[in-house]
């Protein structure tokens, strides 16, 4: 068997091993050992070519109709084109269970959460985090070339590292390890005038919902019986109505562990009860747990900063908040075992921005100094954004896990699969009660920072924190079913984005608003390329090429969405050569208006080095 060609213009990947991470249990899941067995079954028909077979996992089309008519998409062009394929449907928990924890898969189609401006690409694409969970290289892509301009651009700042950035998206489109399909436009629904200050752009998350008044006051007199009406002082309870909305993901209700990859999507929801040293407020970055911080002396190998606390911070359980909580964030992050185990075990969700950090020491009971990675002050400042933990309920989570006397191998700690079902954070808004699968009530924090003094500037719109006397979630089934609560008075918005199905229903409802906003959360094809065929770049490439963006977006988002053909696509930094025009830049369709050309399609996969046989399969190299 001839090795697979190196990528063009991009240096071959070096041979890596994986390493044995996960050896028994990830998140409640087994590893899957199905990879390990089609290899052996490679290598025992190697001599007798056997028409390449494929699967593609997504979620049923009840979770996500859009990854589902992609995935179908996908499935039938690459039968029209002699590849056995065959669609694997899963709940949202298993699937992110194999593709991220498991690596169990061949082809993936989900979206992608990048929450948090471009330093996810690092990631994402590093070699380095080949061996490790979560959204950390679950492709298992492997490419110097890459990991070079990976590395520099993290230490980079301004223009040279933009100049970067481009270089490590084109080199990157050029292996394909993933093909970016669209970003969604999210299409969200309002009804009722007791709140305003609804922003589409941020309506299910912490700022959003934070800059909520409420227009109604429902008040309740009363007038002691012992009194006549000229001796009575009048006693008024003034209470805010409650902010109901629907959720489509009832993953929330039974799991609130902000680290757990498979119960996390975007975590808006572990986002308000969670907070971090600083945050993102109309670009800027703003403090926010911190009150400050200062920059020291930065050198080739690293920088340095001491961030300092907002006085009298506490936690939910009315703990206070020390520096002692963010030293430990930083190492425990990094190392969910903080060194009881013999390797260390990191958090897979936040690995972008936690990979940053070289150490954390408090320094004083409000003060910490962080020492960075090799990294600019422009790219240090993502690992401000972290989830801050309170160290005395997650130093007991340090072990290594085990359940009913399973021993589930030395990389996964009791950290990465507690439910925490009843969270303990700093968040505006703190855990009041769940009804697995069916809702969920967090109420505010009355002695979060917000609520505690006056303040000018970015916090000015957030000042007295969440202003309804709780924000209640109900699951529904569907769009439809949160459009009837909505009609019916029984929620005021939905959390989930709907599909754009719906939108003329919105709209010729007197009752409801329709909100649309444009987020960098996109769908993609996921490949591993860890086996063959897909270990060849051509080969993924002449995969790649079977998706029609501009008709998916057409058909499958009706519109409302924008094809990319790089994940930076709704940044600054975005590519030129990777900007999309009439036509997917990198990888134009062959064919039109969904419909695939065949024969010109088959000869991608020819010029890849594949053959067909005479009933028309393409047969395994």
């Amino acid at each position: 068997m001839s090795p697979d060609p190196p990528s063009p213009s991009v240096p071959s990947p070096p041979s890596l091993r994986r390493r044995d991470l996960l050896a028994g249990l990830a998140g409640g899941g087994l590893l899957a050992t199905s990879g390990c067995i089609r290899q052996l079954r490679s290598l025992a028909n190697r001599d007798t070519p056997e028409q390449i077979s494929l699967s593609i996992k997504t979620v049923p089309a009840d979770a996500d109709p859009r990854s589902t008519r992609i995935a179908r998409q996908l499935s039938s062009n690459l039968n029209a084109v002699g590849i056995e394929t065959s669609i694997v449907p899963m709940t949202e928990e298993e699937l992110l269970r194999d593709t991220l924890l498991n690596q169990s898969f061949d082809i993936y189609v989900m979206r992608h959460p990048a929450t948090d401006g471009d330093t996810f690409l690092y990631s994402l694409l590093h070699s380095r985090f080949d061996a490790e969970p979560g959204w950390q290289n679950p492709f298992g892509y492997a490419n110097l070339g890459v990991d070079d301009l990976l590395d520099t651009q993290r230490r980079q700042a301004g223009t040279a590292r933009v100049k970067t950035l481009h270089e490590t998206q084109s080199a990157v489109a050029r292996d394909q390890p993933f093909t970016p399909v669209a970003i969604p436009n999210e299409i969200r629904a309002t009804q009722g005038d007791r709140f305003a200050g609804w922003s589409a752009a941020d309506m299910h998350s912490t700022l959003g919902y934070l800059r909520l008044r409420t227009t109604v006051d429902v008040a309740d007199s009363t007038t002691p019986t012992n009194q006549t009406t000229n001796e009575t002082a009048t006693t008024q309870e003034t209470t805010q109505p409650p902010l109901r909305m629907t959720l489509k993901d009832s993953r929330a209700t039974r799991n609130l562990n902000p680290i757990a990859v498979e119960f996390r999507g975007d975590g808006d929801i572990t986002d308000l009860l969670y907070d971090p040293l600083a945050r993102r407020i109309d670009g800027d970055l703003v403090p926010w747990l911190a009150s400050s911080w200062e920059w020291m002396a930065s050198s080739e190998t690293g920088t340095t900063a001491e961030l300092t606390l907002r006085d009298d911070l506490q936690w939910h359980d009315g703990t206070p908040i020390t520096a002692a909580d963010v030293s430990f964030t930083y190492r425990f992050l990094n190392d969910t075992s903080v060194g009881e185990l013999e390797s260390p075990v990191p958090a897979p969700r936040f690995r972008d921005r936690s990979s940053l950090v070289a150490d954390a020491v408090e320094t004083g009971d409000r003060t910490v100094r962080i020492e960075f990675e090799a990294v600019s002050r422009d790219v240090a400042t993502a690992a401000f954004t972290l989830p801050l933990l309170p160290k005395h309920i997650w130093e007991t989570k340090t072990g290594q896990a085990t359940i009913a006397g399973l021993d589930t191998g030395s990389g996964v700690t009791e950290a990465l699969i507690w439910s925490n079902e009843q969270p303990i954070g700093s968040g505006p808004l703190r855990f009041e009660s769940s009804e697995a699968g069916a809702s969920l009530t967090l109420v505010p924090f009355t002695e979060h920072f917000l609520s505690q003094g006056e303040f000018e500037g970015p916090l000015a719109p957030y000042q007295g924190g969440f202003k309804p006397s709780e924000l209640e979630f109900t699951v529904v089934p569907s769009d439809g079913a949160a459009l009837a609560l909505l009609e019916e008075d029984e929620v005021d918005a939905t959390a989930s984005p709907l599909g754009a199905d719906v939108i003329a229903d919105i709209g010729s409802s007197d009752a409801l608003r329709l909100h649309v906003s444009k987020p960098s959360a996109f769908y993609h094809v996921g490949f591993n390329v860890r086996e063959s065929p897909l270990s060849n770049p051509r080969f993924r490439r002449a995969v790649a090429q079977l998706l029609d963006k501009q008709y998916i977006v057409s058909e499958v988002f009706g519109g409302y969405a924008e094809p990319i053909a790089s994940p930076l696509a709704p940044y600054p930094e975005v590519a030129p050569n990777l900007v999309w025009t009439d036509t997917d830049p990198e990888l134009p369709f062959p064919g039109e208006d969904g419909t695939l050309d065949v024969e010109l399609a088959k000869e991608s996969f020819r010029e890849a080095g594949f053959r067909y046989n005479e009933s028309g399969e393409l047969l395994r190299r």
